[in-house]
Parts: C-alpha cells; sequence; structure tokens
C-alpha cells in the first residue's frame, strides 16, 4: 500500500501523470484506464492537452490505491467514492468476508500440496504400523521407499504418488481387501483347473489391470512384463506360490495367453 503523500509539497499547477504514477506506485496504464472509465481523472489540462492532477485528484487517486490493494473491483470503487452515503465499513466487511474465504482454499490447497509432496517422498501416507495392520504381517514398511529409489523418476511412481496422496487409511484397506480377494480368486481357478487362455482366465487377467488401476494405469504389455517379474522375482514368486504353488507361473502363463489374444508378443513385451 503507498505511503500518503505530501500535500505540503504540492506544485500549484499540478501533477503530470508520469509524476502521480511515480508517488504513487501506479502504473501509467493504470491512471489513463481510471480516467477513462470516469474513476479519477485529472483536473486540469496543460495548453498542450497534456492530463494534470490536482491535490483532489491525488487524494482520489490515493483512495483508489488503497481500496484495490485491499482487493475491492473497481466498480465496487468507484460507488464507494461517488456515493456520499456509501457504507464504506459494511463494504469493508464484505470484503474481509472474502479474504477469510480465499484464506481458507489456500489453506486448503497447501494442505493437499503437503500430502502430494508427501506422497511423492514415501508413497502411502501412512505409519509402519498403518501398512502391516493394512497390508499383513507379510508387509516391510520399507518396500515403498524402496520402490521410490528404484521408480521414483518414472510416470508410473508419479501416477501412483497422486493416488496416494488422496487416499487414507480406510480406502486403502479398500485395496488391500480387494488384492486379497482377487488372488483368492486366482488361486481358486488354478484349484479348479482353468486353463490360461479360456474366458474365465482372460477375465481374472482383465481384473488384474481394473485393480492395478489403484496404484497406475496398466497397459496389457505392462502387464505382461509384471508377470514375468511375478514368476522370476523371490519375493513376488514366495508371495504367489505361498497362496497356491505353482500360482506364479499359472499366472503369468494366464497373463502371456491374453496378451496373445490382443496381438502383443509376450516374448517380446516392453514397460509401455
Amino acid at each position: 500500500m503507498p505511503d500518503t503523500w505530501d500535500a505540503g509539497a504540492w506544485d500549484a499547477e499540478g501533477l503530470t501523470v508520469g509524476r502521480v504514477s511515480a508517488r504513487l506506485g501506479v502504473t501509467v496504464r493504470a491512471l489513463h484506464h481510471w480516467d477513462e472509465i470516469g474513476l479519477a481523472r485529472p483536473s486540469l489540462r496543460t495548453s498542450a492537452g497534456y492530463r494534470l492532477y490536482t491535490a483532489g485528484d491525488l487524494d482520489r487517486v490515493h483512495r483508489v490505491v488503497v481500496y484495490r490493494e485491499l482487493g475491492l473491483g473497481l466498480d465496487r470503487i468507484q460507488a464507494i467514492l461517488d456515493d456520499p452515503d456509501a457504507d464504506v465499513p459494511g463494504a469493508l466487511r464484505a470484503q474481509r468476508a472474502q479474504v477469510d474465504e480465499r484464506i481458507e482454499r489456500l489453506q486448503r490447497l497447501g494442505a493437499g500440496l503437503d500430502r502430494m509432496i508427501e506422497a511423492h517422498e514415501r508413497g502411502p501416507l501412512l505409519t509402519g504400523e498403518q501398512q502391516t495392520a493394512i497390508f499383513g504381517p507379510g508387509w516391510n514398511p520399507d518396500w515403498p521407499a524402496q520402490a521410490r529409489r528404484r521408480y521414483g523418476d518414472t510416470p508410473q511412481w508419479l501416477q501412483f504418488a497422486e493416488r496416494a496422496a488422496a487416499r487414507d487409511p480406510g480406502e486403502w484397506q479398500a485395496v488391500a481387501d480387494a488384492v486379497t480377494e482377487f488372488e483368492r480368486s486366482l488361486a481358486d481357478a488354478m484349484d479348479a483347473g482353468v486353463t490360461p487362455g479360456t474366458p474365465e482366465a482372460n477375465h481374472l487377467v482383465e481384473r488384474h489391470r481394473e485393480l492395478f488401476a489403484s496404484y497406475f494405469p496398466l497397459t496389457r504389455q505392462m502387464q505382461v512384463c509384471l508377470g514375468r517379474r511375478f514368476e522370476a522375482d523371490p519375493a513376488f514368486a514366495a508371495h504367489y506360490d505361498g497362496i497356491r504353488p505353482g500360482l506364479a507361473t499359472w499366472f503369468r502363463h494366464a497373463v502371456d495367453a491374453s496378451a496373445r489374444a490382443h496381438d502383443i508378443d509376450p516374448d517380446t513385451a516392453t514397460w509401455q
């Protein structure tokens, strides 16, 4: 907000637009605009037609600047300045209420940004105890940090972080329950002798892609790469084979068969 101008230093012949701009910190363009709309017009002109502001003009410009700094629109400012009966305190209270609303919105935005930053840095916004309670005793709370170190610069990690930032413990529990139910369905299908490539097996492959969207979108080629890893990685293989011996290999075959049905060669599929 500009300092109060010194009326005692007034030039009796008036001030030019440039001098008013420098004195009050207002752009010449703004002063011209206010003149055009009748908000703050200079009262005098030189013989050459240049605008000159009187002391009264400068006082009005100063009030415009003050009210604008408080966030009032130009129409509202003009109504206040031109109406001697204007309820100025009421207008300022209304503006204060709007400022309070903006502050509240910005605080919510700040909290959301904090969650997003934290999710990008560490994944699920859960304590170690919460992770174990939700994902089971076999879960290692260090896994998200390990995943970030390995995949933190990939688009999939960014997508995962965006979902993680918006998810509370109850929502994570729902995801974990859905995964458990799905893995039970895989085991039941293998026990029932379902053959990879059949409609029932393909349906399970599609369910896996839909379920994985809780973390990030999974293309069919990416799913093939995951199927390979589920079988080859000791930790993943132990998890699936702990549900049913041979489940990791059965599921990889099911994913590969589904991929072939969509003209994807599992032997050449890449993470894309």
